[in-house]
């Protein structure tokens, strides 16, 4: 027999090692595929580019779409963002893929629930399974096997149960995302385990109980979201132990008492937001202690004070708000001395006293060049303006209203570009409409109500504000006419002129209000940094918080005016309208017929005036109306029936209208002998009649005598003679169309 050289021996040793490595290699790899293509298989729908359905059309694993292999061949990420997956995670294999380390599944269709077999994945640092609404069930406690895990991401799931105390194992963990879920329970106290964690996002759950004391040990964290929840209890002491938190978020909860006084022991804090929450007492002396806070939000609370020394060192502030607390304090000490970067302050709806003005006559605010958004309103401020207002560069909302700021608007002749929201009402302003504005040419909104302004309302308005969306002048002194001039605003959705001394016709012609004429769409500033612009407006018979950066709104509101003569038909042209409030004017003749047009209209008052005639049949075609009040007229005849008008069934709603009835008032009687009210409208008919023509004939008479004497001109009478002539058609044309209304009346 003849022997192998000891070479030849050496080298069929080799290589029967490299196939005994290779080989379990190669089987590991098919099971990698394996275990894809048959989950594959197994869901409703998934991109194409994520490989064949079976294996005998596949090439290499590593070719695949979404895949990336070490060098090896063995799949180390897997990202499927956007994949087009439909179906579960039930039949994915995931011990298959030791050396997974990247894994994603955002943004896809899957539902049932996330496998307990997640746990195998022991070697994954990265995983995010986001934006996918139907998966449900509680987070595994398998996901604490995942060790070497630096980034866990579960936003915008169904995901329910509590957060597992398994989540402490996780000692790797840099950022913890579990955003917009439906966990409940409490934050388990193994989270301060997460010392290496540097984000921690808990917000929009439905979480409750303390914050644990360990969230202390967590000391590398710089953000820290926990808003929208239902936390409660105080805010531990040991967050003071977190020197290097940036962003503290815990807005929209139920925590309460004091807040500690290191809050701001962080050199690097730049945002805090705890507004909507029951904190109480003095706001923190030490909240600037780090020299960097940039934005500072505390508003809905129940703070009681702050110290001049508070902002003292907020050289950074930019944005600060206290809304609704119960603040008692001097408004100067509220600020720092130095203006410094502050663009944005709110501390409105709260107990502030004191003038705007400086010892020297000034006003302190004309400091801050920076400022854009100055809320002050419901406190118990007084004084006067000064008209650096209208100077301040980068002013762009101003609200003062609900004090008792008194005098007359300053006057200036300039007014920067920047300004666009403006609302002085509900203070004792008087004198005429501010001749200042004038200038303000980008104004948005414009809110004077509740004042003593008085005189007209200027004709030039519409041309100052060519940009204008919101008008409210109610409950002031303002009297004449509506100037024609009004109806130029191309984007007014808004107008309120209630509760003045107006006098004369309504303006007609609408064509011009584009703003009302169509739907306007609601429209979302999401950033936490734009500040929601509120206005208070009477809707539905009721206050009503009007938010202009959250939901168009188109309205008019004329009412508590001595407004005369018919209602316009063409406000009937503003497909658009919401709400409309003609109330408490001396408005006559008939109801629009074409009415029912305004088909998105949810409230409709036009009660005490001196309406007369039938109620539109187009009225059944008001399928949005919801608040309706036609009482205090003369109206009669059937009421209309339709869908939504059935729904409102409070007969107050036609009362002091004797001539009505049909539902929700008592049916209409049908007999062919004449009842007392028909012999009234035959009597009311003739008494029409006879007033109209001794009328008509009286003026016409009159004028006819006297233009003889004071048009000696041939020209000058024939011209005079045509005008009559027009005129007095015109008259006896209303007249037979008002006596047709009538007798429809009085035929019913």
């Amino acid at each position: 027999m003849k022997h192998l050289h000891p070479l030849g021996l050496l080298l069929l040793y080799c290589s029967c090692l490299l196939l005994c490595a290779i080989m379990p290699v190669v089987a590991s790899i098919r099971r990698e595929a394996e275990a894809l293509v048959k989950w594959k298989a197994s869901l409703d729908g998934a991109d194409e580019s994520l490989g064949p359905r079976s294996l005998e059309n596949s090439t290499s694993l590593c070719k695949w779409t979404h895949i990336i292999c070490d060098p090896a061949g063995h799949i180390t990420e897997l990202d499927l963002d956007r994949a087009g997956l439909n179906g579960t995670l039930d039949e994915l294999d995931f011990s298959a893929f030791p050396q997974l380390k990247r894994l994603t599944f955002s943004h896809n269709d899957l539902y049932g629930k996330i496998p307990a077999g997640i746990g195998n994945l022991t070697s994954l640092v990265e995983l995010a399974i986001s934006y996918n609404p139907y998966l449900r069930g509680a987070i595994p406690r398998s996901i604490g096997q995942l060790k070497h895990l630096s980034f866990l991401e579960m936003i915008g799931l169904g995901l329910g149960g509590t957060l597992p105390e398994e989540i402490g194992n996780l000692t790797s963990l840099d950022v913890l995302n579990l955003n917009s879920n439906t966990l409940t329970g409490s934050i388990p106290s193994t989270i301060g385990m997460l010392t290496k964690l540097r984000l921690l996002n808990l917000g929009n759950n439905n979480l409750t109980g303390c914050i644990p004391l360990e969230i202390g040990n967590m000391t590398e964290l710089l953000t820290m979201y926990s808003r929208n929840n239902c936390l409660e209890g105080q805010l531990p002491g040991t967050i003071a132990h977190l020197i290097k938190l940036q962003d503290l978020e815990l807005s929209g909860n139920q925590l309460r008492d004091h807040i500690v006084a290191e809050l701001g022991n962080s050199s690097i804090l730049e945002a805090v937001d705890i507004s909507h929450n029951n904190f109480s007492g003095m706001f923190p002396l030490s909240i600037c202690l780090g020299g960097s806070l940039i934005f500072l939000k505390a508003g809905y609370n129940g703070f009681t004070s702050i110290q001049r020394r508070t902002f003292q060192n907020c050289t950074t502030l930019q944005y600060v708000e206290f809304t609704a607390n119960n603040i008692v304090a001097e408004l100067r000490d509220c600020f720092s001395e130095h203006p410094g970067e502050l663009t944005t302050v709110v501390f409105s709806q709260n107990q502030l006293y004191g003038t705007l003005l400086t010892g020297r006559g000034e006003e302190f605010f004309c400091n801050y060049t920076n400022l854009k958004l100055l809320d002050l309103s419901s406190n118990a401020l007084h004084g006067g303006f000064s008209k650096c207002f209208w100077d301040l560069p980068s002013l762009q909302f101003m609200d003062p209203s609900s004090n008792s700021f008194s005098g007359v608007v300053p006057f200036t002749r300039t007014c920067q570009d920047d300004l666009k929201h403006l609302l002085l009402a509900d203070n004792h302003f008087r004198g005429t409409f501010p001749l200042g504005l004038k200038e303000c040419k980008n104004l948005n909104t414009l809110d004077l109500g509740g004042n003593n302004f008085s005189g007209t309302i200027p004709s030039w308005i519409s041309m100052s504000f060519p940009k204008l969306n919101f008008l409210r002048l109610s409950s002031n002194m303002f009297g004449g006419i509506i100037p024609h001039e009004i109806l130029q605003f191309r984007q007014l959705q808004v107008l309120d002129l209630s509760k003045n001394r107006l006098t004369g016709p309504v303006p007609d012609d609408f064509r011009n209000f584009t703003g009302m004429a169509e739907e306007n769409i609601d429209f979302i500033y999401p950033d936490r940094y734009v500040y929601q612009v509120r206005i208070q407006i009477i809707w539905k018979n009721v206050d009503y918080v009007y938010h202009l950066m959250i939901a168009a709104m188109a309205g008019i509101d004329l009412s508590g005016n001595s407004l005369s003569q018919e209602i316009p038909n063409g406000l009937t042209d503003l497909l658009g309208l919401r709400y409309l409030n003609l109330s408490g004017n001396h408005l006559s003749g008939c109801i629009p017929e074409d009415i029912g047009n305004i088909v998105l209209l949810e409230s409709l008052d036009l009660s005490r005036n001196q309406l007369w005639g039938e109620i539109p049949p187009s009225f059944a075609g008001l399928k949005s109306i919801s608040t309706l009040n036609l009482s205090t007229n003369g109206l009669s005849g059937r009421i209309p029936t339709g869908d939504q008008l059935r729904t409102l069934d409070d007969p107050s709603i036609y009362s002091n209208n004797p001539g009505l009835c049909g539902f929700p008032l008592e049916d209409c009687k049908n007999s062919s002998t004449p009842t007392q009210t028909e012999k009234s409208l035959d009597e009311d008919r003739e008494a029409l009649w006879l007033y109209c023509s001794v009328a008509a004939g009286f003026i016409f008479g009159f004028w006819l005598y006297w233009v003889i004497f004071l048009f000696r001109s041939e020209t000058w009478r024939y011209s005079f003679y045509q005008y009559v002539d027009n005129m007095q058609a015109k008259v006896i044309k209303k007249m037979c169309s008002c006596m047709k209304r009538f007798q429809a009346n009085g035929s019913e």
